[in-house]
Formats: C-alpha cells, sequence, structure tokens
C-alpha cells in the first residue's frame, strides 16, 4: 500500500508540473484525453520510481572516486537523465521535457517521493527500524567465528518512573514489552535514593560510584560563591570530575562503553547527548555527534520532525483542556514548554534510541541511556494520568524495538531496566499558600516582601499538617517576622535588637534555592555553615517562621550545642544523633532511612545553612514543591523516593534491599562482571589516579568552559 500511495502523488505532482511548466508534456502533439495523459503520468512515475530504486545505487557507486563536491553536481544532472529515460519509455513518445526542465522535474519528484514514503512509516515501526539498520550497517560488527561470544549489557534509565508507576503501567496494559519481560525473563525491585532524590545526584552515584556533596539539584558553595546546577554544563563537568578524583576510576562504562543522553559520561568512549562533555572543546569531544548521524538520513529527519509536530499540539491540547477543565493542581504550561516537552519525548528519545541500536549493532560492551520523556511530563502534568499514560506507551515501544535489535546483534545482550528516581505529587507550596519559599525566608528575615504576603492567610494545611493550631502558629511567626512587638524587643533587649537588626541590615540576602520539594538557605557574608544560635541571633524569627510553617516538614540546622538538630512544627528539636529508624522522631512520617539520608547529608561539605523538606502526606502521598511543578522530586517524601531495577534472571540477585545510588553502581558493576567470565575484562580496572589527574578520565582534552552563571 505503501508503494501505490507513493507512485499516486508521484504520478499526481507530474501532472502538476506538466500543468505549470512550458516545456514539459504528457500529451501527444495532437491533444489526448485526461485518461490517457493520466494513464501516461502514471507510467512515467512507476519508470522513474524503479530506475531510481535499480540503478541509481548503481551510479553512485560507481562514481565512488569521483570527488564529493563533482559528485553532488552531478547529482541533478543524473536525476534529469533518469527522468528522460523514463519519459521516453511511455509509449508513442507523447512524454516530452527539455534537458534544463528534465533536472527541476526529476529533483521535485524525488523529493515528494521521500518526503511521501517516509510520512507514511512514521508510525511503522518496522520500516523505522530497518532504516537505523541502515544507519548502522558501516560500524556493524560481523559476527566472528569461534567461541559464544560474551554478551553485552545495556542499561535503560525511564527518568522519573518510580516503582509503583511501573507496576500500575504494566497492570494496566501500558507497558507490554515490560509486562512480558517479567512475566518470563526478568524481575523487578525497588531501591531507596539518597535525600537528594534527583538525576543529578542518583546518575553521578550509579555511573561514577560517588555522589559524595551532592546535597540537591542546585545549591550554592561558600567557598568558591558558585551556584551548581546539575543540567548545567560547566557544573556536571566538575561534578564529574571530583567523583573521579574520589573514587580513583574513570566509571561504569571505562571499558567498551557508551554514553547515551545522560548527564554524565560514565567513563565511556563513546558518546551522544551527555552533558558533562558539552562544555568541552576539543577534538574528543563527540557528545553532540549523535544528532548529527542520526539526521543525516533524511527519512529519520522527517519522522523525527512529524513527530515532534505532532507532540507540541498534543501538549498545546492538553494544557487547553486541563484548563478548561480547571483541574487542580495545575502549572503554567505555556511559553517554550510544548517545544520542550516536544524536544525531551520526541528528538532526544529518536536520537537515544538510535544511538543504543547501533551500539548494540556494533557489539560493544556496555551501553547506559537515559530516557528523560516521562520526567518531562510528569512535572508539569502529574505523576499519574492520561498525559503520561501516553508517554509510557510510547516508550514501551521504544524498548521493544532496542529489544528486536538486540536479536540481530553479533552478541547477546541483556537489558536492565531501572530509574534514578520516582515522582510525587501535589500542589505547589506556592500555590497553596500563596507565596514562595523565598518570599517565607524573606519574612522570616525581615526582609522588604511583596505586599500579598504580608495578608496571607496560609491557605489551608494539609491533614497531618497540625490544623488550626499550626495555621495559628505559622501566621503567628510570620506577623512577628514582619512586625516585632515591642514587648517582644523590651524582652531581649533594646541594645541587643538594634545590634541585630543592624548586622541583618549589613549582611548580603540570603540565597534560596528550589530542588523539587528540597528548599537550601544559605547566608554568603558568613564563609562557614552557620549554626542555629548564629541564625538566631542574625534573624531571630527566621528558624520559628519556617518550623512553624505548615507547608514545611522539617528543617536541619547546624547546632553549637547539639552538633546538628531537626526542628519541626511545635517546638520539636532533636539532635540528628538520637535519631534511627526505630524512632525517628519528626522524621518518621518520611519512612525508613530518612534518619540515615539526612545524617549523610549533614555530613556534604557543602550543606546548606538551613536544609528544608517540604511537608508529606502519607495519606495522600502528596508534597509541595518549591518550583512550579505538581508532579516533584528532590527531597524526602512518597513515592519521588523509590525508583526501580528490572534485570534478567540469569544475573544474580542483590543482596537485601539496595539503599543509595552508590550501592546501585557496586550491584550494576557486578553484574557487568558476571558477563566476563574468564574472557577478559567487562569493567574498568579500579586503578587510582595521580592526584591532580582526574582530568584524564573526562573524555575530553581541554579545561572545563563556564557558563554564564559560572
Amino acid at each position: 500500500m505503501r508503494v501505490v500511495t507513493v507512485w499516486a502523488v508521484s504520478t499526481l505532482t507530474l501532472l502538476v508540473l506538466a500543468a505549470v511548466l512550458p516545456d514539459f508534456q504528457l500529451q501527444s502533439r495532437d491533444g489526448d484525453s485526461l485518461t490517457t495523459i493520466a494513464f501516461t503520468a502514471a507510467l512515467g512515475a512507476g519508470a522513474f520510481g524503479v530506475l531510481s530504486a535499480l540503478v541509481w545505487p548503481v551510479i553512485v557507486r560507481a562514481l565512488l572516486l569521483v570527488p564529493a563536491l563533482v559528485l553532488g553536481l552531478l547529482v541533478f544532472f543524473l536525476n534529469g537523465s533518469l527522468l528522460l529515460v523514463a519519459l521516453w519509455l511511455t509509449p508513442d513518445g507523447r512524454g516530452t521535457v527539455a534537458p534544463q526542465t528534465a533536472v527541476l522535474v526529476a529533483a521535485v519528484m524525488s523529493a515528494v517521493a521521500s518526503a511521501t514514503s517516509t510520512a507514511l512509516a512514521v508510525r511503522d515501526d518496522d520500516a523505522y527500524r530497518r532504516r537505523l539498520y541502515r544507519l548502522a550497517d558501516r560500524r556493524r560488527l560481523r559476527p566472528a567465528q569461534g567461541p559464544e561470544p560474551v554478551p553485552g549489557t545495556v542499561f535503560l534509565q525511564l527518568d522519573g518512573v518510580g516503582h509503583r508507576v511501573l507496576e500500575d503501567a504494566v497492570a494496566d496494559g501500558l507497558m507490554p514489552t515490560v509486562g512480558a519481560w517479567l512475566a518470563t525473563s526478568h524481575r523487578l525491585a525497588p531501591w531507596r535514593t539518597d535525600w537528594s532524590s534527583q538525576t543529578g545526584a542518583s546518575q553521578l552515584g550509579i555511573l561514577h560510584g560517588s555522589n559524595e556533596d551532592v546535597p540537591a539539584f542546585r545549591w550554592y558553595e561558600k567557598d568558591t560563591g558558585r551556584l551548581m546546577v546539575s543540567n548545567r554544563p560547566a557544573s556536571a563537568v566538575e561534578l564529574q570530575r571530583r567523583a573521579v578524583e574520589r573514587t580513583g576510576d574513570g566509571g561504569l562504562l571505562g571499558y567498551d562503553g557508551a554514553s547515551r543522553g545522560n548527564l554524565f559520561s560514565g567513563g565511556a568512549d563513546q558518546l551522544a547527548l551527555v552533558l558533562s562533555v558539552a562544555a568541552r572543546r576539543g577534538r574528543r569531544n563527540r557528545s553532540r555527534s549523535g544528532y548529527f548521524a542520526y539526521f543525516s538520513d533524511p527519512a529519520n529527519a522527517v519522522r523525527t520532525a512529524g513527530s515532534f509536530v505532532t507532540e507540541t499540539f498534543r501538549e498545546l491540547a492538553q494544557s487547553t483542556r486541563a484548563r478548561l477543565r480547571r483541574r487542580t493542581p495545575r502549572v503554567s504550561r505555556g511559553g517554550l514548554y510544548p517545544l520542550v516537552r516536544a524536544f525531551a519525548t520526541v528528538i532526544e528519545r529518536d536520537v537515544v534510541v538510535a544511538a543504543v541500536m547501533g551500539d548494540m549493532l556494533a557489539g560493544r560492551t556496555a551501553v547506559y541511556a537515559d530516557l528523560v520523556a516521562y520526567d518531562e511530563v510528569a512535572h508539569h502534568s502529574g505523576p499519574h494520568g492520561h498525559d503520561t499514560d501516553q508517554v509510557l506507551r510510547r516508550l514501551d515501544r521504544s524498548l521493544a524495538l532496542i529489544a528486536q535489535v538486540a536479536e540481530h546483534a553479533p552478541r547477546p545482550y541483556r537489558i536492565v531496566l531501572l530509574s534514578d528516581h520516582g515522582q510525587s505529587p501535589g500542589e505547589t507550596f506556592a500555590g497553596a499558600y500563596g507565596l514562595s519559599l523565598r518570599e517565607l525566608v524573606r519574612a522570616g528575615c525581615g526582609l522588604p516582601v511583596p505586599r500579598r504576603v504580608r495578608r496571607t492567610r496560609w491557605g489551608h494545611p494539609q491533614p497531618e499538617s497540625g490544623g488550626s493550631e499550626g495555621r495559628d502558629a505559622a501566621r503567628d511567626a510570620l506577623r512577628g517576622a514582619l512586625h516585632r512587638s515591642p514587648d517582644e524587643t523590651a524582652e531581649r533587649g533594646r541594645e541587643a535588637a538594634e545590634a541585630a537588626a543592624a548586622a541583618a541590615a549589613r549582611a548580603p540576602e540570603p540565597v534560596v534555592l528550589a530542588s523539587g520539594n528540597l528548599g537550601l538557605v544559605s547566608f554568603p557574608g558568613v564563609p562557614h555553615r552557620m549554626t542555629r544560635e548564629e541564625i538566631d541571633r542574625l534573624h531571630p524569627a527566621l528558624l520559628r517562621t519556617l518550623a512553624e510553617h505548615p507547608g514545611i516538614g522539617f528543617l536541619l540546622v547546624a547546632s553549637e550545642a547539639h552538633g546538628s538538630v531537626v526542628l519541626a512544627r511545635g517546638g520539636v528539636e532533636v539532635p540528628l544523633a538520637e535519631l534511627s529508624d526505630a524512632d525517628a522522631g519528626p522524621l518518621a512520617v518520611f519512612g525508613p532511612g530518612a534518619a540515615d539520608a539526612v545524617r549523610r547529608t549533614d555530613g556534604f561539605p557543602h550543606v546548606a545553612d538551613i536544609m528544608v523538606n517540604s511537608m508529606y502526606d502519607p495519606a495522600t502521598g502528596t508534597v509541595h514543591a518549591f518550583e512550579e511543578q505538581i508532579g516533584s522530586h528532590g527531597g524526602l517524601g512518597g513515592e519521588q523516593g523509590r525508583p526501580f531495577l528490572l534485570w534478567p534472571r540469569e544475573l544474580t540477585d542483590p543482596p537485601g534491599e539496595i539503599v543509595g545510588a552508590e550501592r546501585v553502581h557496586r550491584v550494576l558493576r557486578g553484574w557487568l562482571r558476571e558477563a566476563q567470565g574468564s574472557r577478559g575484562p567487562q569493567v574498568p580496572l579500579e586503578i587510582s589516579p595521580p592526584g591532580g589527574d582526574a582530568e584524564a578520565f573526562l573524555p575530553v582534552d581541554d579545561p572545563a568552559v563556564q557558563d554564564k552563571s559560572g
């Protein structure tokens, strides 16, 4: 049917060109009926198509030694010659065309036929797979005769897909490929993230074995005055450098590996769309070559462009429907977001999937790829619902394509599926309470805030937030921060109050950053991590204002008297050293391991002066993101901290519960060793580099280039 359709469109194109071009005729001199002219056009289009399919490859192969520029110019004349031959084959010489016009007609015919064929194959996975086979054929490794080859391993990361989301998607039939794996060949288990439940921390730990000193997605470093943001190239390359220096090896993919669509390289030499090398310059920076390799095939370009436009309009329709139906919670989805979503769900997916398929056909030992589509959509549409269900369906189709290609690879492949974190639903902090975390911090510091913040009534607290008492305490704390009463001033002493006010006026404004439902407050004017006592002297109302707010679950601050303490509503103050899973106090609602996760982050050199985790309602699974996201991750609370790991049954099961991204790295490294057997290394040798030589493990030559934010 595709051939017939292309033939029909080509026939119509010939008729249109014959009507508008004076030197092109499809009828005899005496004139013909419309039926005869149409029949002549059909014969000419068919002959041109057959010649293009059979003769053109022979001509190109014969001219391979011709310089590229000369061949490029010859293409038009050779194509025109094929059209002249095709018209010569029509009966009674009805098809006539001037040689110069034949070049134009042939070019238009070729473009229309290619576009039509590609458009018809947009939803045809078999045709898409065949094109990708051809794309990878030049670098395809031919199976060698001899012993059974060592299995390769493909790690596919479904960004943001939590354990529960995957289980529900399989149960609802949204992901039949994953369902078939679970029924026949794979096992599934959740794992627990660190406090910083986001891609930067998780993927750094998974690929490089260490996510030490990554307290959030974005944070401020006092010693350098630098704002670190995990998805900025300059920050990503610095985080990778630190991890390599700390662990002493290049990463999980250091032996014959490929990294596709990731924040970090994992030590791989084969790169496509890897952020940590995007800020570098040098001959070894091939990260962006994935785009060129994929789009060098015009059929791929048309397929992806069509899907990109479709996805853009799909987002516009879905956001309009959500707005008309007044769905809540809801965030703005205008501006460039429809294009950002289409890039993540179409272009990034297609390029990464094509690269992975090429890696398997080339016989690479280890491949790690990140598919970010679900995470991007869930942030704005929520982690559960029709919008994300569609994304999961399309991701499953991508997994099926990869699995089918694995059957034709020169070595057997084990496919491991995993995620870096989940997502927790919930209204934004600003949407629920009428002010942002930054505005709340400024109010607590006595700094100017918008008038609407002074009028806020705190919205409606969640069921577990302390009811009216919690609301009243929060309101009182805010009022106290904005307008200190004379009695309070007298109590503290007028001189002390004036000194504190003067110090606060001189101090730089606090840096307030958000990472999902995790907030970080830093005071850049103080070179060290401030203690609770210092904060109270500088901003007496700040900690109480934050701790008593119904949208905040707990605070972590250092203390001169107790090391570090956890503060929560109702005046709760517990030394961190005294908290355990058996009796986690204010952290109990966040589930097992919360105290250990907070304790680990507390030891980071760049932990913020005040770490703020939003409230969590276990009855509904909701949190409040400090960003404009109704599906969020970054802190403790709910599904965001329970990603999944799905592995083939022939691999050894992980021993016990998997806690932390660094532990996932050790599990994956162990599986690569299993494939090794006695036939050579499948993982990089753990050899520590000399002191300042961590840069040698990065797949680039020149030093990092800072972005506009430093």
